[in-house]
């Protein structure tokens, strides 16, 4: 009887989406408030320019989402802009997110200047 009651719970864990087991928000498309406000930052800084940024190959990926109150979340996002000539600049950034809005609070952006080991 526990063995047919430990199956059934694992496939139900199964059947359940991802996103349905973890309620934090995804903010973390190369079109989202992190990315866009990273190339705004990286723009105005002179690090990046419309014209030599090959767009079509950001990469976003989520490093960490914390709850911090009520459908609020602190989220940490890695942000690689890959430039016409092939050069990448990669930034991470701090921001706060709710499931009805990524811009619940400014972004702080971090430049990655060296990357170490793999």
């Amino acid at each position: 009887m526990t063995k047919i009651i430990g199956c059934c719970l694992l496939i139900a864990l199964f059947a359940i989406p991802q996103s349905a087991m973890s309620s934090a928000p995804n903010c973390s498309g190369p079109d989202n408030w992190p990315s866009g406000m990273a190339f705004t930052y990286l723009k105005n800084a002179g690090l990046l320019q419309n014209e030599i940024t090959d767009f079509s190959k950001t990469k976003v990926a989520r490093l960490a989402s914390e709850k911090i109150g009520d459908d609020l979340y602190r989220q940490v996002h890695e942000i690689t802009f890959t430039k016409k000539s092939g050069q990448t600049l990669t930034a991470v950034t701090v921001n706060d997110a709710s499931n009805q809005e990524c811009s619940m609070s400014g972004v702080r952006v971090f430049v990655v200047s060296q990357q170490l080991g793999e």
